[in-house]
């Protein structure tokens, strides 16, 4: 064979593996997908709509009338300074390169060094921002719904900024943003530990701290506002759900299918509950068992099978419903929207039983105990119990502070006159 043919061939082959490996880089680098930027757009602005309205409405209903715009305002103005403090320096220290495993790097401060090319997975990294704006907002407002009635404002907005900072931006790092906790291979698809379990603890800590109200019994004084709020909620969820799949894909489905099902059962048991126990069936107690079950769902949603969502279902009722009817009551704890009776309980019950139910044929990336993997469970209640003493210490670090400095509780006058009118000077209903 002439050196010629040799040389031409040679070239051929370099020119074809050139290729191949250019193909392949292409390929394997992330390129911008239209389809799943639209949908997590559409997440986006449904997370967004269980805040703002449906906490506020679901809130909101359930107060006292005279303390009803109070209540409104607490998640209202959270959503807003979380909004503000997500962009200074929230998102880059709980979602930026990793530091020991504990924090993120500050590097992208006031969303620095973040261009219209940059993305996360397939979507724009700006898109990503805020999305999980959306989910840091929410998580606060939550905590809220056990303070009620009774917390200065003032207060509230300071609890907002330290606890959002000290407590959420560093476990959310810790499980989504590759802390130790995901080096570790905790499984929390939407927020069961970082969103429900972190504001139950919370909530339970500063019941501690602001003892019961002067009328403690729940009087919700307009029970539509509550079911329309429930209802928005349920529809937000799925934002927060099947949009935590960051695609417009089967998983992305999946977990959509699973929310529904397992809020569908969750209200439904917690409707039979209350019709043996109390012998009448609440609309309260099925928008109570619909947000358990929720909740439950959320670690899971994107990690079990339809049989799983059934189970889980099913317990978050079963673990919710007595803590809110009985335990709390025997305990003398003032929740006054049971948001650790809700909240905290279903939101351990679904990290806990993702631990056992994950299949790997949904998502391989969790593998549960009923599929041959035990350790995934003691992985779930470590990342469950590292969380509660976590937020635990730290909320009431927090509420000491406030305590010593500007005070945390109105003047028993100004509960009783209500907060609408000694917080903000306005009435919900001027009916006079």
């Amino acid at each position: 064979m002439k050196r010629g043919s040799l040389f031409l061939i040679s070239n051929l082959i370099v020119q074809g593996l050139f290729w191949v490996s250019k193909t392949w880089a292409e390929e394997s680098t992330p390129k911008l997908d239209s389809g799943d930027t639209a949908w997590v757009m559409v997440s986006t602005a449904l997370v967004m709509l269980m805040s703002l309205p449906g906490l506020v409405l679901f809130y909101g209903g359930l107060a006292k009338k005279k303390d009803v715009l109070n209540t409104m305002g607490m998640t209202f103005v959270t959503y807003a300074l979380v909004s503000i403090l997500w962009i200074i320096y929230g998102y880059s220290l709980a979602f930026n390169t990793d530091l020991l495993g504990i924090i993120g790097s500050p590097s992208k401060v006031l969303l620095r060094n973040i261009t219209l090319e940059s993305l996360q997975g397939t979507i724009p990294e700006w898109l990503f921002i805020i999305f999980q704006l959306t989910f840091a907002g929410i998580t606060v407002a939550l905590i809220s719904g056990a303070f009620i009635e009774r917390m200065k404002f003032s207060s509230w907005i300071i609890f907002t900024i330290l606890w959002v900072t000290l407590v959420y931006v560093p476990v959310a790092h810790w499980v989504w943003g590759g802390g130790f906790l995901a080096k570790l291979g905790a499984l929390d698809f939407a927020g069961g530990t970082v969103v429900h379990i972190n504001a139950g603890i919370a909530a339970l800590m500063g019941t501690f701290f602001l003892g019961k109200r002067k009328e403690p019994v729940l009087k919700p004084h307009n029970l539509t506002l509550v079911i329309i709020g429930a209802s928005l909620l349920w529809f937000g969820w799925f934002g927060f759900n099947a949009g935590s799949a960051l695609a417009s894909n089967p998983l992305a489905s999946i977990a959509f299918l699973n929310t529904n099902t397992a809020t569908a059962l969750a209200a439904l048991v917690w409707m039979f509950l209350e019709w043996i126990f109390q012998k009448k069936p609440t609309t309260l107690g099925l928008a109570s068992g619909a947000v358990a079950g929720l909740v439950a769902i959320t670690p899971a949603a994107g990690f079990v099978n339809i049989g799983g969502a059934l189970i889980i279902g099913i317990f978050a009722s079963l673990a919710a419903y007595p803590m809110v009817a009985w335990v709390k009551t025997r305990l003398g704890y003032d929740d006054a929207l049971d948001v650790f009776g809700i909240h905290g309980i279903a939101g351990i019950v679904g990290a806990l039983l993702t631990g056992i139910l994950a299949d790997p044929e949904i998502n391989q990336l969790g593998k549960g105990l009923l599929y041959g993997n035990p350790a995934q469970l003691w992985i779930q209640a470590l990342s469950v119990g590292v969380t509660i003493i976590y937020d635990a210490i730290m909320t009431i670090l927090i509420f000491l502070t406030l305590k010593i400095t500007i005070g945390i509780k109105v003047s028993d006058e100004e509960e009783l006159l209500g907060l609408d009118l000694t917080q903000h000077k306005e009435k919900a209903y001027d009916l006079d």
